[in-house]
């Protein structure tokens, strides 16, 4: 008899539509083919949602999806893709929000590979979820909490053991900043909170109490051991410690490898917990490596930490538990918890305002948390820290000044920033969370505001960050090996989220190590140069970005962490630093049993940045406001101009600029395009490489709309 067990993935998506309150479920299997999170949520806002949708009408959806390898037994396997439309760059097209947490390994432990939410409800709902038990419930009574009130108030009413995804007043508000989220303080950006809040969603609360099927156990087992003894490094797969220790060959000052002797989780129950010197190869000291709470926000958050938390299915542990009881007295909340660019919002503040508080001491950690926590109670979002620059330009530059009502005006004194006062930042974020002031535009983001309040110019400063016309900022830009990162950061809707050429730049191998690698990967050892000392483009570097976009979107299908992964390079000097680039097949068919090569999964790699590029092609508007672009050189993938005008003294091509030249970048985007089978000159898909690609019913639908080149 055939085996007829679904091995990795869940089998089954779940739909509710809050219009009908009809519950369905149907086969995973259509789908596979686009693997799972981004590739089977993408591909389900494809063919359901039109293109031109309002991303706040009934008609859009909200794709909750995870892969064949979450809840499986894979190391940092515990991501999700939740994917909608924009609702803060220009035409709202489609968008991949991503977030670690609990929720994603919770949704497959109930027997799903994707939730889907359609319609909208009349009155305040949430969705929960026992396994196969589904229902929609009345919100009323938790409708207007924070974040982290709902979430206590429904594991309470539902049970511990349930993960909550939940909004804050500001998805209830709909404002284009807001988020969803889980487990505390894992957020999931782009402003799916939102669009959750215009179909009057509360949360979703999963409570999985399943299994993942998987083919081969102890497969999965002794790969999982392989790659924490062998291969896996620190926090962004960092591969040397921060500080010389006996048993390293280098160490790198900018390594997320930052345990040392000595330095503690200062606030671990019972008695200070110290982190060490923890050594490739020890399997059981992994999650001391990353001490993130000390490399964010400086040495005096030691005293405050707990411990270093993680995701589901996480040995590296890079999110921060703190206890800072200032905090909560100036209204921010006493314990804190989070990662990367809400985790330090001051900074970015401050480098455009120059206050005299020191990024790295006692009173920006209490800035730092005060904001932090406020922003994930009210289930704001920062746009990877665009938020926080465009307030302190709108501070420094008179903007607020210059546009807001005069009773607005007097709410806010900012000179309160400059004498220490991190309260007003409270009552900013909660007057911006109720979307019914002019303050509040500043969370629609640059595109809209900047066009609302006539500054324009903002885009093209380089203090903004702004990376695109279309209205998103740098996410490890033209700073990463130049015109590699300026490529990936072209190729979305929103910033890339991509860390596979960021985790390689920062890993604090020496670069003659690194051109190594980069010989034996890419092609050659000019796909990289040192830092800030660039080279022109060249068909490795084309090779690097392809690869770099292509293991993102590979990841955010599985769904595997790409803030670790991939495995490029490896802490062990008996490997000579060489990581293992087939771990995703290896693990792929130790799970599911398809025998599947690197190169495979590469390819549908490519073909989920295919979809969403088709898919952009089709929603973006011309000149004349018609529906429908191929020209995406021209109209899309527009840098702004800082990266080319900066650095006024320097040349492109000249040691200590990450200036690029505009030329060298139109031929880098044609080379990329290349890579993908897109057209040379527009960077659109074409009938060849669609059918290339399988997606033929993609390629009808495109050529009936007369978007093909």
């Amino acid at each position: 008899m055939a085996d007829e067990t679904s091995y990795g993935w869940a089998g089954k998506i779940l739909r509710v539509n809050l219009s009908t309150n009809a519950i369905t479920t149907q086969p995973t299997d259509p789908y596979k083919e686009y693997i799972g999170g981004m590739g089977l949520a993408n591909k389900i806002m494809y063919d359901e949602v039109p293109a031109g949708t309002d991303p706040l009408a009934p008609e859009n959806k909200l794709v909750f999806a995870v892969g064949p390898l979450t809840a499986s037994g894979v190391p940092l396997a515990g991501r999700t893709t939740i994917c909608s439309l924009s609702t803060f760059t220009k035409d709202q097209l489609l968008v991949d929000a991503h977030c670690g947490g609990m929720i994603g390994a919770k949704i497959k432990l109930a027997g799903y590979d994707a939730i889907v939410l359609e319609g909208a409800a009349k009155s305040p709902v949430y969705i929960n979820i026992v396994d196969d038990m589904v229902e929609i419930k009345d919100a009323s009574f938790v409708w207007g909490l924070g974040t982290r009130e709902a979430t206590e108030t429904l594991c309470r009413r539902e049970g511990t053991e349930a993960c909550v995804a939940t909004i804050g007043p500001a998805g209830e508000n709909l404002l284009p900043y807001s988020c969803i989220i889980n487990a505390r303080n894992h957020s999931a950006g782009a402003g799916t909170g939102a669009v959750m809040g215009s179909k009057k969603v509360k949360a979703i609360v999963v409570q999985g109490n399943g299994s993942v099927h998987v083919k081969d156990p102890q497969a999965v087992a002794d790969l999982s051991d392989y790659m924490l003894r062998d291969i896996i490094g620190s926090n962004n797969n960092h591969v040397v410690p921060q500080t010389q220790q006996e048993w390293a060959e280098f160490y790198d000052k900018g390594s997320r490898w930052s345990a040392r002797s000595g330095l503690t989780w200062g606030m671990a129950e019972g008695e200070p917990i110290d982190t060490g010197e923890p050594k490739p190869g020890e399997l059981n000291t992994v999650g001391y490596r990353c001490m993130k709470s000390v490399y964010d926000l400086g040495p005096d958050a030691e005293k405050y930490t707990i411990k270093m938390n993680g995701c589901h299915g996480c040995p590296i542990h890079c999110y921060s538990d703190l206890r800072i009881d200032r905090t909560g007295e100036l209204g921010g909340k006493a314990t804190a918890g989070n990662t990367c660019a809400a985790n330090f919002p001051f900074k970015y503040m401050n480098g455009i305002l120059k206050t005299d508080i020191d990024d790295k001491s006692e009173d920006a950690v209490i800035w730092n948390t005060v904001i932090g926590t406020t922003i994930d109670e009210l289930g704001l979002w920062c746009n990877y820290a665009q938020l926080w620059r465009d307030i302190a330009h709108c501070i420094k530059d008179g903007v607020f000044d210059r546009v807001l009502p005069e009773e607005e005006k007097a709410r806010f004194d900012w000179q309160r920033i400059y004498n220490n006062d991190p309260t007003i930042m409270v009552e900013l974020l909660n007057e911006i969370a109720k979307n019914n002031s002019e303050i509040a535009h500043i969370a629609y983001g640059p595109y809209h505001w900047t066009e609302r309040w006539n500054d324009k110019e903002w885009f093209d400063k380089k203090p903004s960050q702004l990376i695109n016309y279309r209205g998103w900022p740098v996410h490890h830009a033209t700073e990463c090996f130049g015109q590699v990162g300026g490529l990936y950061n072209m190729m979305f809707n929103r910033d890339d989220m991509i860390h596979s050429a960021v985790n390689f730049q920062g890993c604090g191998l020496p670069i003659e190590i690194k051109k190594a690698i980069a010989a034996e990967v890419w092609g050659g050892e000019d796909a990289v140069d040192p830092d800030k000392n660039y080279t022109p483009m060249n068909d490795h570097k084309a090779n690097f970005a392809w690869w770099s976009i292509v293991t993102d979107v590979l990841h955010d299908s599985l769904t595997l962490c790409n803030w670790t992964w991939p495995m490029t390079m490896s802490p062990t000097k008996a490997r000579d630093y060489r990581g293992d680039l087939d771990l995703e097949a290896k693990f792929f068919k130790a799970v599911t049993g398809e025998d599947v090569t690197t190169d495979d999964l590469y390819q549908a790699g490519a073909k989920i940045m295919t979809l969403q590029r088709a898919a952009t092609v089709r929603g973006m508007t011309k000149a004349d406001g018609t529906m429908g672009e191929t020209d995406m050189r021209n109209v899309h993938d527009t840098m702004t101009a800082w990266p080319f005008d900066h650095d006024p003294d320097k040349q492109p091509f000249t040691e200590g600029t990450i200036k690029i030249e505009r030329n060298d970048f139109q031929t880098a985007l044609g080379m990329l395009y290349d890579k993908f089978g897109w057209d040379h000159e527009k960077g659109c898909p074409t009938a060849s490489c669609l059918d290339a690609y399988g997606m033929t019913d993609v390629k009808e639908d495109l050529q009936s709309l007369n978007l093909l080149p």
